[in-house]
């Protein structure tokens, strides 16, 4: 464990210099990282750190709740005591949440950071894996696999959050995010940002790579589900090909995951309890980015910080016994029919609420998807059927893509098409309700042209947002901006 923590320690220092910072460092530095990355025990405890440092980064509250905050999905709970039942704003979202973000103090500062420190540590692996003498060529590809996905997937998501979506322009020539493939251990660069069109290519280029150099073992100990592998990168490469619009690339990547992964959907029968377990993910999981556990297997902290809930003492229940932020606006929950099984993966709790200066009894929906200590759910089969739903559409073969969504309304007894009337609609829909709190809404959104309407629970000024609009995308932080000249502000910021 100290080893572990002296290499991601070291690693991340090395990795988030500033520029001045870093051409200061003693000579120790460099030679503490040639040291801890020259045989395969070291590189794959960094291996090890980089997972942790990914899991941290998309669990924490500011990327675990966006999508879905600004969608209109999550409502804010009386969560914060001290002031005795009133709703307020999270702090660690408080200008996100009112689009009004700023670069010089931008809520998503620590997730910049943290993202472009994770991939210059996944471009220090990939720059001394190649070297290792006492592993095998296949434990090296295996390395380089997972790597170059743990680097395409940080890029993806930087350009999320930084980037209007692909289709913003129609060539896609609007500002993308800069993409870095070597480590500044090479010596310090100021790269402009690349295209988006740019970005999304390298980003499937990074993950073909990938595909390419997987071996049949993990070189990591744990269930599979916790590290990327063929099957998860496909899912992401499907869903790259989604939002970039590529539409035949997307159905047969997702149709290759749904007919080749050998993992299963879910069914009807255990649907709920499958969410209701404890420790393990569902059992259709293709990428879980697992909590980390001590070796009394307790952990820090989990998802389920913001998203859970406590059942003692019943039957009713103040924000004390609860202390979670976040729970289903009536927005999201009023879409599901009322014998629709996964109205049963929410919890009705009442909680004690400033209304009108009277403290009142409210209902809250928690859901059931992230209680006790679940992992980051990245992808899951059911996606995969969306998403070759959506592509089915989008490459005239609507008959395919009602069936696609049907799989899914079935299994959550819901009532099926009959028609391909409004198919897209009823797919967009359809993501919404399975996929909610998987960090999808706003994206979709976004990549569908959509404006932004949130109506229950919302406690901002501004509760729609029409597209297009700059808001649709944060700030580069400032400090950032002025370490690098060639950095370009988003527009509006």
């Amino acid at each position: 464990m100290k080893y572990l923590q002296y290499i991601t320690f070291a690693l991340f220092i090395f990795s988030a210099q500033s520029c001045s910072d870093f051409l200061e460092q003693e000579p120790g530095t460099q030679t503490s990282i040639d040291e801890l990355l020259q045989d395969k025990k070291g590189v794959l405890t960094a291996l090890k750190g980089l997972y942790t440092g990914i899991e941290e980064n998309m669990r924490g509250e500011r990327f675990a709740v966006y999508a879905d905050l600004q969608g209109g999905n999550l409502k804010i709970t009386p969560f914060d005591t001290t002031n005795k039942g009133q709703i307020v704003l999270p702090t660690a979202l408080q200008k996100v949440y009112s689009f009004e973000d700023q670069a010089e103090t931008s809520d998503f500062k620590m997730f910049y950071d943290a993202s472009y420190s994770i991939i210059n540590q996944a471009n220090l692996i990939l720059e001394y894996t190649p070297n290792l003498t006492d592993a095998t060529d296949a434990e090296k590809n295996q390395i380089k696999a997972e790597v170059l996905t743990i680097r395409a997937y940080a890029h993806f998501m930087l350009s999320l959050i930084y980037s209007q979506n692909y289709g913003f322009t129609p060539d896609a020539s609007h500002l993308g995010i800069v993409y870095n493939t070597h480590s500044i251990k090479g010596g310090i660069q100021y790269p402009k940002r690349e295209t988006v069109a740019n970005t999304y290519n390298f980003i499937i280029d990074d993950l073909k790579a990938a595909l390419g150099n997987y071996a049949d073992k993990s070189v990591s100990d744990g269930p599979a589900y916790s590290y990327f592998n063929r099957n998860n990168t496909k899912a992401l490469l499907a869903r790259v090909y989604l939002y970039k619009k590529d539409w035949q690339n997307a159905y047969d990547t997702a149709n290759d995951v749904i007919a080749n992964s050998g993992v299963p959907l879910m069914n009807a029968t255990n649907l709920v309890s499958e969410w209701e377990k404890t420790d393990l993910p569902v059992s259709e999981i293709l990428l879980e980015f697992t909590v980390p556990r001590d070796a009394s297997g307790t952990t820090s902290s989990s998802i389920a910080a913001y998203f859970g809930y406590s059942t003692s003492p019943p039957p009713l229940f103040t924000i004390s016994d609860t202390g979670r932020k976040y729970v289903a606006s009536n927005d999201l929950f009023n879409l599901y029919e009322t014998n629709d099984l996964r109205k049963k993966l929410f919890l009705p709790l009442q909680l004690s609420t400033l209304i009108a200066g009277n403290q009142v009894l409210m209902p809250y929906n928690f859901t059931k998807k992230y209680h006790d200590n679940p992992g980051y759910v990245a992808f899951r089969l059911s996606e995969m059927y969306l998403i070759r739903a959506e592509a089915a559409v989008e490459t005239n073969k609507p008959d395919l893509a009602m069936a696609d969504v049907n799989v899914i309304r079935a299994r959550a007894n819901a009532t099926l098409l009959t028609n391909t009337t409004n198919i897209k609609e009823n797919i967009l829909l359809e993501r919404r309700k399975e996929l909610c709190f998987e960090g999808h809404l706003l994206f979709d959104l976004a990549r569908n042209q959509k404006g932004i309407s949130r109506n229950d629970g919302c406690i901002s000024n501004v509760c729609s947002l029409n597209y297009p609009s700059p808001k649709f995308i944060l700030p580069i932080p400032l400090f950032n901006i002025n370490l690098n000249s060639n950095l370009k502000q988003n527009e509006s910021y």
